[in-house]
């Protein structure tokens, strides 16, 4: 799997070749109780505007956010849609494939 800094910025195709947008953050799982705490990917968060700025916005080291975080998340994460992992089907190169159409994406 490519990590996180290299999916960062890549742009997201539907299955019709019709383009989503640019990958803006990653949404991970975090697995407790085990030796290693590890992530797994659950999915895109995608934007028709490119905003690096996002990643990360609404996580705090202890995993809570503040009322301002969420309130600023909002309103920076408005018009961004949402990709579940298991949509993706190649990934690599600067883009990223999806197995759905666009309108079939929820928002965030």
């Amino acid at each position: 799997m490519a990590s996180v800094t290299e999916l960062i910025g890549q742009s997201v195709w539907d299955s019709n070749g019709v383009w989503v947008g640019f990958v803006v953050d990653i949404r991970v799982v975090k697995h407790k109780g085990e030796l290693q705490k590890s992530h797994t990917v659950y999915g895109l968060v995608v934007s028709s505007v490119r905003a690096p700025f996002l990643l990360g916005l609404t996580r705090e080291r202890q995993g809570r956010s503040s009322w301002l975080s969420r309130l600023l998340a909002r309103i920076v994460y408005a018009g961004c849609t949402f990709v579940p992992w298991e949509n993706v089907v190649d990934y690599g190169g600067g883009e990223v494939h999806i197995g759905v159409l666009r309108n079939e994406l929820n928002r965030v």
